[in-house]
């Protein structure tokens, strides 16, 4: 037979009818509504379903509403839209185009047939609290949905839309009413939704487990001190989630006697002619992004007095946090491309240090050049790992402590180890966004991740048959699992001497004094920072 032939042969046989039936789509019925999924390779997905009201007009600025219903059957196999932010620049944790304020959506990935009540995993993602989405396709569940789990990532409200105050605001809403961490609430109202109805899906409500990384980790950090998030997830894991970051009064000076976010909330508005709650609620959402608001100076990690009534610090030294198993690590090189003399949140940390305690840092670090590489992965990052999981071991919950640090030679940035954000597709299994070639020791790292991750969200306990043994964290020799390009391996925390003369410094009594204050009752967008 010639080609020809051949091909006309296939092509006959491809347009042929089959006996086997198109699969139905997925279809689940919730108080809100039905939805019509999709399936594909042992996965059905519901995309853009709605927790809470839309946030606009009257609603910006305030607390999530009332999820809609509706009546029709709904197109459940596209994403919504992103929560408002500046343009995309590349950044794979975005996801697709368009934005709009009604943005408060979630997505769902389950096993195809689910024979019993499976973990729940909830994604929170990153991005600085001022960029990214739960649509990206970083992000995919299905991977992990076909390890059993029932996955759930979602959007909440950025930059000025999701952390903000200003007096014209106060003066207009209840007393008792929350403020100021507006994404904060979308995220709790996320989890209620999830708690009322991950069981149409499969999903055991009984077992969530919320994870994210960079400011999604924070989050974490903060779900687990919120006293209206109690009793809403089972576990938690928080990837690069910092710890000891500057965290804002809303109605007081803070650290280093930084304003108040109400205080810098009127200022923005005076600058942009906008002086009453009608003048801010009509601005149209472009002049909200300039100039953009900055996690690392505090501007949007708030201390409000309802949602977050502390320090993260503040919370775990008293033992306030979740008692819920944790999984908390950091990767290898974060911020390499950041200096502590940088003008920004992170280069004022080494700022109250004697010139004992840096001349000691540095010497830890062989000198300034050391000092400068890798002061602030370990102060912002590392550190504060270490010294959550302690703490949260001492209050009597299970706590594992990791460091991320597979890397390839392929990377073109100049890294010297695992950057912020890049341990990010192998937990999701979506190693083909990866900025380089896939290497056999990036598929052997995303299976032992993935495999720890998912032993985790089912029992509290990452260990399981096939795999090194992760122990649990413990005061002292504090003991880490590796993600190494040679594969897992536990051992002792890798320059532990240097992040023991951080934790001295940090902890000295003025330094806990300074961000424990509570109110009464640019980096390339491959990896973007927290």
């Amino acid at each position: 037979m010639t080609f020809a032939a051949a091909l006309a042969t296939l092509s006959l046989a491809m347009t042929q009818p089959t006996d086997r039936p198109a699969a139905e789509p997925p279809v689940v019925q919730l108080p809100q509504g039905a939805l019509s999924g999709a399936a594909e390779d042992e996965v059905a997905s519901f995309k853009n379903i709605p927790y809470a009201a839309p946030p606009v007009g009257e609603r910006r600025w305030r607390p999530p509403g009332e999820a809609p219903q509706w009546e029709d059957l709904r197109d459940a196999t596209r994403y919504g839209a992103l929560c408002i932010q500046a343009t995309p620049q590349g950044d794979p944790g975005v996801g697709p185009l368009p934005m709009s304020e009604d943005c408060l959506t979630l997505n769902i990935w389950r096993p195809e047939a689910v024979s019993a009540p499976a973990p729940v995993m909830v994604w929170i993602h990153g991005g600085g609290l001022v960029n990214g989405s739960g649509t990206a396709a970083l992000y995919d569940g299905s991977h992990l949905a076909r390890q059993g789990m029932v996955v759930v990532t979602l959007n909440y409200r950025l930059g000025r839309l999701g952390f903000f105050d200003h007096p014209a605001l106060v003066a207009e809403r209840p007393a008792d009413e929350a403020a100021g961490n507006y994404g904060l609430m979308d995220v709790i109202a996320a989890l209620k939704w999830v708690r009322a109805n991950i069981a149409a899906f499969g999903g055991d409500p009984a077992n969530v487990t919320i994870f994210g990384e960079s400011a999604g980790g924070a989050i974490v950090t903060r779900m687990m001190i919120s006293p209206p998030a109690r009793g809403l997830f089972d576990r938690a894991v928080v990837q690069s989630g910092l710890g000891r970051e500057l965290q804002t009064p809303l109605d007081r000076r803070g650290a280093f006697d930084l304003p108040s976010a109400r205080e810098r909330g009127e200022a923005w508005a005076y600058g942009h002619n906008l002086m009453t709650a009608a003048d801010l609620r009509a601005a149209p959402v472009e002049q909200l992004l300039s100039p953009a608001p900055v996690f690392a100076n505090g501007d949007l990690s708030l201390i409000d007095g309802k949602i977050v009534t502390s320090t993260v610090e503040a919370a775990f030294r008293a033992g306030r946090q979740a008692p819920v198993p944790l999984i908390i690590g950091t990767n290898s090189a974060e911020f390499w491309w950041m200096k502590p003399t940088d003008r920004n949140g992170y280069g004022m940390i080494d700022d109250d240090m004697t010139w004992l305690e840096r001349a000691l840092i540095t010497a830890a670090y062989g000198g300034e050049g050391g000092f400068d590489r890798g002061f602030l992965t370990d102060a912002v990052f590392a550190e504060p790992a270490r010294w959550l999981a302690r703490r949260h071991a001492a209050a009597g919950h299970p706590a594992y402590l990791y460091r991320f640090e597979v890397s390839s030679p392929d990377n073109p940035e100049p890294h010297g180890g695992a950057t912020h954000a890049i341990e990010r597709p192998y937990v999701f299994g979506t190693l083909a966004l990866l900025p380089y070639s896939v290497r056999d020791a990036d598929r052997a790292a995303s299976e032992a991740m993935i495999g720890y991750w998912t032993a985790f969200a089912r029992s509290g306990d990452p260990n399981g048959v096939g795999r090194p043994n992760w122990p649990m964290t413990v005061g002292g020799d504090t003991q880490m699992l590796q993600f190494r390009n040679e594969g897992p391996a536990a051992t002792s925390l890798p320059e532990a001497g240097r992040l023991d003369l951080i934790e001295m410094f940090r902890e000295r009594p003025h330094l806990i004094s300074k961000p424990a204050i509570t109110p009464p009752t640019s980096r390339p967008t491959a990896s973007p920072s927290t």
